[in-house]
Protein backbone atom coordinates (compact mmCIF):
# COMPACT_ATOMS: atom_id res chain seq x y z
CA UNK A 1 0.00 0.00 0.00
CA UNK A 2 1.47 3.50 -0.84
CA UNK A 3 2.08 5.91 1.78
CA UNK A 4 -0.85 8.18 1.94
CA UNK A 5 1.87 11.31 2.15
CA UNK A 6 3.42 9.75 -1.29
CA UNK A 7 3.54 12.79 -3.97
CA UNK A 8 3.65 15.51 -0.93
CA UNK A 9 5.65 18.32 -0.43
CA UNK A 10 7.57 18.61 2.33
CA UNK A 11 5.15 21.35 3.63
CA UNK A 12 1.77 19.93 3.10
CA UNK A 13 3.30 16.70 5.05
CA UNK A 14 3.85 18.14 7.97
CA UNK A 15 0.56 20.50 7.37
CA UNK A 16 -1.54 16.68 7.02
CA UNK A 17 0.97 14.97 10.24
CA UNK A 18 -0.15 17.45 12.18
CA UNK A 19 -3.91 17.49 11.16
CA UNK A 20 -3.99 13.54 11.60
CA UNK A 21 -2.23 13.55 15.28
CA UNK A 22 -5.13 16.11 16.08
CA UNK A 23 -7.85 14.35 14.85
CA UNK A 24 -6.50 10.91 16.89
CA UNK A 25 -6.98 13.79 19.94
CA UNK A 26 -2.81 13.88 20.56
CA UNK A 27 -1.57 17.30 22.18
CA UNK A 28 1.26 19.37 20.72
CA UNK A 29 0.62 18.10 17.28
CA UNK A 30 2.05 21.06 15.33
CA UNK A 31 5.71 20.32 17.36
CA UNK A 32 5.27 16.24 17.15
CA UNK A 33 4.45 16.38 13.07
CA UNK A 34 7.72 19.01 12.91
CA UNK A 35 9.77 16.07 14.61
CA UNK A 36 8.36 13.68 13.37
CA UNK A 37 9.24 15.12 10.03
CA UNK A 38 12.37 15.91 10.72
CA UNK A 39 13.30 12.10 11.65
CA UNK A 40 11.88 10.80 8.57
CA UNK A 41 13.68 13.14 6.31
CA UNK A 42 16.58 13.69 8.33
CA UNK A 43 16.60 17.60 8.36
CA UNK A 44 16.16 19.80 11.19
CA UNK A 45 13.79 22.69 10.99
CA UNK A 46 15.93 25.37 9.09
CA UNK A 47 16.19 22.27 6.40
CA UNK A 48 12.71 21.44 6.33
CA UNK A 49 11.75 25.28 5.77
CA UNK A 50 14.20 25.58 3.15
CA UNK A 51 12.97 22.85 1.53
CA UNK A 52 9.51 22.96 1.89
CA UNK A 53 8.35 23.02 -1.63
CA UNK A 54 10.40 19.59 -2.32
CA UNK A 55 8.79 16.68 -2.67
CA UNK A 56 9.02 13.41 -0.58
CA UNK A 57 10.82 10.70 -1.96
CA UNK A 58 8.90 7.03 -1.52
CA UNK A 59 11.56 5.97 0.90
CA UNK A 60 11.03 9.17 3.13
CA UNK A 61 7.16 9.06 3.07
CA UNK A 62 7.11 5.68 3.70
CA UNK A 63 9.54 6.19 6.49
CA UNK A 64 7.01 9.50 7.67
CA UNK A 65 3.97 6.72 7.60
CA UNK A 66 5.82 4.46 9.86
CA UNK A 67 6.51 6.94 12.16
CA UNK A 68 2.94 8.27 12.18
CA UNK A 69 1.24 5.25 12.44
CA UNK A 70 3.25 4.92 16.16
CA UNK A 71 2.45 8.03 17.19
CA UNK A 72 -0.92 7.11 16.49
CA UNK A 73 -0.72 4.51 18.81
CA UNK A 74 -0.06 7.01 21.56
CA UNK A 75 3.85 6.04 21.49
CA UNK A 76 5.81 9.25 22.76
CA UNK A 77 7.67 11.18 20.41
CA UNK A 78 10.53 10.63 22.18
CA UNK A 79 10.45 6.95 22.17
CA UNK A 80 10.18 7.02 18.43
CA UNK A 81 12.83 9.43 18.16
CA UNK A 82 14.96 6.91 20.99
CA UNK A 83 16.28 10.77 22.06
CA UNK A 84 14.58 13.45 24.58
CA UNK A 85 16.43 16.52 25.45
CA UNK A 86 16.90 17.74 29.31
CA UNK A 87 18.37 20.90 30.62
CA UNK A 88 18.92 21.93 27.10
CA UNK A 89 21.06 17.67 26.88
CA UNK A 90 20.37 15.39 24.07
CA UNK A 91 19.66 12.58 26.13
CA UNK A 92 19.32 8.78 24.83
CA UNK A 93 16.69 6.25 26.03
CA UNK A 94 15.78 3.02 26.12
CA UNK A 95 12.41 0.48 27.11
CA UNK A 96 14.04 1.09 30.97
CA UNK A 97 14.57 4.88 31.32
CA UNK A 98 12.01 7.25 31.91
CA UNK A 99 11.26 9.80 29.46
CA UNK A 100 12.64 13.44 31.10
CA UNK A 101 10.66 15.85 31.05
CA UNK A 102 10.49 19.52 32.26
CA UNK A 103 9.09 18.92 35.58
CA UNK A 104 12.27 17.05 36.65
CA UNK A 105 14.47 20.15 35.65
CA UNK A 106 12.97 22.13 39.33
CA UNK A 107 14.92 19.46 40.93
CA UNK A 108 18.63 20.50 39.12
CA UNK A 109 17.66 23.70 39.92
CA UNK A 110 17.51 23.41 43.98
CA UNK A 111 20.52 21.19 43.78
CA UNK A 112 22.49 23.51 42.14
CA UNK A 113 20.84 26.39 44.72
CA UNK A 114 21.71 23.77 47.72
CA UNK A 115 24.89 22.86 46.46
CA UNK A 116 26.32 26.84 46.07
CA UNK A 117 25.30 27.57 50.01
CA UNK A 118 27.53 24.90 50.87
CA UNK A 119 31.26 25.15 52.01
CA UNK A 120 33.58 23.07 50.25
CA UNK A 121 36.87 23.80 50.93
CA UNK A 122 38.33 23.31 48.11
CA UNK A 123 37.10 19.44 47.32
CA UNK A 124 35.27 18.63 43.93
CA UNK A 125 31.22 18.47 45.26
CA UNK A 126 30.79 14.58 45.61
CA UNK A 127 26.91 13.69 43.87
CA UNK A 128 24.40 10.75 44.03
CA UNK A 129 21.65 10.07 41.98
CA UNK A 130 19.23 7.44 42.89
CA UNK A 131 17.52 5.69 40.19
CA UNK A 132 19.10 7.53 37.74
CA UNK A 133 17.32 5.91 34.46
CA UNK A 134 19.09 8.19 31.44
CA UNK A 135 21.17 9.57 33.94
CA UNK A 136 19.33 13.06 33.02
CA UNK A 137 19.87 14.88 36.55
CA UNK A 138 23.36 13.45 37.58
CA UNK A 139 24.60 14.72 34.23
CA UNK A 140 22.80 17.64 34.29
CA UNK A 141 24.33 19.01 37.49
CA UNK A 142 27.85 17.60 36.04
CA UNK A 143 27.22 20.24 32.87
CA UNK A 144 27.01 23.06 35.33
CA UNK A 145 29.16 22.20 38.10
CA UNK A 146 33.40 21.42 35.91
CA UNK A 147 34.82 20.18 38.74
CA UNK A 148 32.30 18.11 40.28
CA UNK A 149 32.50 13.94 40.24
CA UNK A 150 28.66 11.90 40.30
CA UNK A 151 27.21 8.25 41.02
CA UNK A 152 24.39 7.41 39.53
CA UNK A 153 22.39 4.05 40.72
CA UNK A 154 19.70 2.08 39.38
CA UNK A 155 18.39 -1.44 39.45
CA UNK A 156 18.24 -1.76 35.73
CA UNK A 157 21.47 -2.81 33.94
CA UNK A 158 19.68 -1.38 30.41
CA UNK A 159 19.07 1.48 32.29
CA UNK A 160 23.41 2.00 33.53
CA UNK A 161 23.76 1.37 29.96
CA UNK A 162 21.69 4.12 28.28
CA UNK A 163 22.83 6.24 31.46
CA UNK A 164 26.66 5.26 30.58
CA UNK A 165 25.91 6.15 26.89
CA UNK A 166 24.79 9.44 27.42
CA UNK A 167 27.60 10.72 29.47
CA UNK A 168 30.44 8.81 27.20
CA UNK A 169 28.22 11.36 24.35
CA UNK A 170 28.36 14.30 26.63
CA UNK A 171 32.32 13.82 27.75
CA UNK A 172 31.01 13.25 31.25
CA UNK A 173 32.53 9.87 31.24
CA UNK A 174 35.45 10.86 33.56
CA UNK A 175 33.53 12.10 36.17
CA UNK A 176 29.91 9.75 35.80
CA UNK A 177 30.17 6.77 37.75
CA UNK A 178 27.29 3.73 37.49
CA UNK A 179 26.41 1.08 39.90
CA UNK A 180 24.16 -1.35 39.68
CA UNK A 181 22.01 -2.13 43.10
CA UNK A 182 18.78 -1.10 44.91
CA UNK A 183 18.97 2.60 46.02
CA UNK A 184 22.63 3.41 47.45
CA UNK A 185 22.54 -0.45 48.97
CA UNK A 186 26.24 -0.46 47.10
CA UNK A 187 27.59 2.76 48.45
CA UNK A 188 29.46 3.74 51.37
CA UNK A 189 29.19 7.85 50.89
CA UNK A 190 30.11 10.09 52.66
CA UNK A 191 28.21 12.37 49.49
CA UNK A 192 27.50 16.38 49.26
CA UNK A 193 24.02 15.95 47.54
CA UNK A 194 21.38 13.19 46.53
CA UNK A 195 19.20 13.94 44.54
CA UNK A 196 16.35 11.37 42.99
CA UNK A 197 12.93 11.09 41.14
CA UNK A 198 11.92 7.73 42.74
CA UNK A 199 8.32 6.51 41.56
CA UNK A 200 5.78 8.40 43.25
CA UNK A 201 2.26 7.77 41.19
CA UNK A 202 -0.22 5.76 43.46
CA UNK A 203 -0.76 2.42 42.49
CA UNK A 204 -4.42 2.39 41.80
CA UNK A 205 -3.72 5.92 39.61
CA UNK A 206 -1.39 4.03 37.11
CA UNK A 207 -4.34 2.86 35.01
CA UNK A 208 -5.59 6.46 34.33
CA UNK A 209 -2.19 8.02 33.20
CA UNK A 210 -2.16 9.46 29.73
CA UNK A 211 -1.03 6.28 27.91
CA UNK A 212 2.06 8.19 26.58
CA UNK A 213 3.26 7.09 30.16
CA UNK A 214 1.37 4.14 30.83
CA UNK A 215 2.05 2.17 28.34
CA UNK A 216 5.49 2.90 27.48
CA UNK A 217 7.69 4.35 30.83
CA UNK A 218 8.63 1.20 32.94
CA UNK A 219 6.28 0.11 35.42
CA UNK A 220 8.66 -0.01 38.43
CA UNK A 221 9.70 3.62 37.45
CA UNK A 222 6.10 4.74 38.12
CA UNK A 223 4.43 2.74 41.12
CA UNK A 224 5.08 4.27 44.28
CA UNK A 225 3.12 1.78 46.21
CA UNK A 226 -0.89 2.44 47.88
CA UNK A 227 -0.05 6.34 48.96
CA UNK A 228 2.74 6.63 46.49
CA UNK A 229 5.78 7.33 49.26
CA UNK A 230 7.01 3.77 49.11
CA UNK A 231 9.98 4.78 47.73
CA UNK A 232 10.51 8.04 50.04
CA UNK A 233 10.39 5.40 52.45
CA UNK A 234 13.22 3.01 51.63
CA UNK A 235 15.02 5.98 50.12
CA UNK A 236 15.64 8.83 52.54
CA UNK A 237 16.86 6.93 55.69
CA UNK A 238 19.42 5.67 52.84
CA UNK A 239 20.40 8.81 52.07
CA UNK A 240 20.70 10.20 55.30
CA UNK A 241 23.29 7.08 55.61
CA UNK A 242 25.11 8.55 52.70
CA UNK A 243 25.23 12.44 53.54
CA UNK A 244 28.09 14.14 54.82
CA UNK A 245 27.23 16.08 57.66
CA UNK A 246 26.07 19.53 55.93
CA UNK A 247 24.61 17.87 53.15
CA UNK A 248 21.49 17.67 51.23
CA UNK A 249 18.66 15.44 49.90
CA UNK A 250 16.41 16.53 46.73
CA UNK A 251 13.78 14.71 45.59
CA UNK A 252 11.05 15.09 43.19
CA UNK A 253 7.12 14.95 44.27
CA UNK A 254 4.10 14.04 42.51
CA UNK A 255 1.34 16.51 43.29
CA UNK A 256 -0.16 16.65 46.90
CA UNK A 257 2.87 14.55 48.11
CA UNK A 258 4.73 17.51 49.73
CA UNK A 259 4.00 17.04 53.44
CA UNK A 260 4.23 13.22 53.77
CA UNK A 261 7.72 13.65 52.30
CA UNK A 262 8.81 16.56 54.49
CA UNK A 263 6.84 14.90 57.35
CA UNK A 264 9.45 11.03 56.30
CA UNK A 265 12.43 13.29 56.06
CA UNK A 266 12.24 15.16 59.28
CA UNK A 267 11.13 11.58 61.01
CA UNK A 268 15.01 11.02 59.42
CA UNK A 269 16.46 14.10 61.23
CA UNK A 270 17.27 15.83 58.39
CA UNK A 271 16.08 19.74 58.46
CA UNK A 272 13.71 20.80 55.62
CA UNK A 273 14.45 23.79 53.55
CA UNK A 274 11.90 26.52 53.30
CA UNK A 275 11.55 26.71 49.31
CA UNK A 276 10.47 23.78 47.67
CA UNK A 277 10.15 24.62 43.88
CA UNK A 278 7.47 24.36 41.52
CA UNK A 279 7.11 23.38 38.22
CA UNK A 280 5.51 25.68 35.58
CA UNK A 281 1.95 24.10 36.25
CA UNK A 282 2.37 25.24 40.26
CA UNK A 283 2.88 22.11 41.48
CA UNK A 284 5.53 21.97 44.49
CA UNK A 285 7.82 19.17 42.45
CA UNK A 286 11.54 20.09 44.20
CA UNK A 287 11.67 19.08 47.87
CA UNK A 288 14.86 19.20 49.85
CA UNK A 289 15.85 18.47 53.44
CA UNK A 290 19.80 18.90 55.10
CA UNK A 291 21.54 16.60 57.41
CA UNK A 292 22.78 18.56 60.23
CA UNK A 293 26.31 19.98 59.80
CA UNK A 294 29.10 18.81 62.32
Amino acid sequence: MNSPFAGQTIEAARRDVAARLKSAGIDSVELDARLLLGAALGLDLTGMISAARRTLTTTEADRLDELVRRRLTREPVARILGEKEFWSLPLKLSAETLVPRPDTETVVELALKLLSEMPHHGQAPRILDIGTGSGAILLALLTELSGAIGVGTDISLAALRSAHRNAVDLELASRAFFINCNYGAALSGPFDLVVSNPPYIPSQDIPRLDPEVRDHDPHRALDGGADGLDAYRALIPDAVRLLAPGGALVVEAGQGQMTGITGLMRAAELTTTPEPRADLGGVLRAVAGRKSPP
